[in-house]
């Protein structure tokens, strides 16, 4: 077999008015992701943790912020072209382990169905999908609930043809 390892990071500004989502799931909040698309930081640094493994260069290079085609673009959406490639030329997902800094709201209750959303999307059981939820403990812009961010570390296996 071989293997490859990625890991992705992502990071957005917390304002009020937009929705927050995670994972393709909407989390209560009263603040959300400013950005040119849902602002989803998991499944952004999902894709560049994909991307990094395989030197495909970056989600910013597969879907730029200054393409109109992209504005409010649902990360999923994002998310199914760089699966399908990975697919099609032969690698599948071992495992997904990831990181979500929020201050605030607390992810605690969210982490399960977070990795359950995760797994479906990936066509991965949830064992395979890990979900981890840190605060800023009030240092820096995620402790003073400014941002909010991701990191995925991906792995990724193929049988050798």
């Amino acid at each position: 077999m071989q293997f490859r390892i990625g890991i992705g990071h992502d990071t957005h500004r917390l304002e009020p008015g937009p929705k927050l989502i995670l994972g393709g799931l909407e989390i209560p909040h009263d603040r959300g992701c400013i950005a040119h698309s849902d602002g989803d930081v998991l499944l952004h640094a999902l894709i560049d943790a994909i991307l990094g493994a395989l030197a495909w260069g970056d989600i910013g290079e597969w879907f730029p912020d200054t393409d109109p085609a992209y504005r409010g673009a649902d990360s999923q959406a994002l998310l199914r072209p760089v699966l399908d490639r990975l697919a099609a030329e032969g690698w599948q997902i071992g495992n997904v382990d990831s990181i979500v800094f929020a201050q605030q709201p607390k992810l605690s209750l969210f982490k399960h169905p977070l990795r359950e959303r995760l797994a479906e999307i990936l066509a991965l059981s949830v064992e395979q999908v890990s979900v981890k939820a840190k605060t800023g403990e009030k240092v820096g812009p995620v402790g003073r609930e400014e941002a909010i961010c991701a990191e995925v570390i991906v792995l990724l296996q193929r049988m050798k043809s």
